[in-house]
């Protein structure tokens, strides 16, 4: 789940929840809204610690030379 689906969840579960006159028979729209904007908001809560950890850089190792390996460049 990307980032830009998270923030489309979290808008429409707002909607729902406070801008909606709707009422359907069964269906609890206002629960309905907050149960999207809870799985928006967890789903980016995961996705920016994935994005975190993919950001983080290891610095390279540099091989050891020893001095037979140099001798042996000459």
């Amino acid at each position: 789940m990307g980032l830009r689906l998270c923030i489309i969840l979290i808008a429409v579960g707002a909607i729902l929840t406070f801008a909606a006159d709707w009422e359907l028979d069964g269906v609890n729209l206002d629960l309905v809204g907050l149960i999207l904007m809870a799985v928006g908001i967890i789903g980016t809560a995961v996705y920016t610690s994935i994005l975190r950890r993919r950001r983080m850089v290891i610095p390279p190792v540099t091989p050891t030379v020893t001095e037979q390996e140099r001798r042996d460049l000459l």
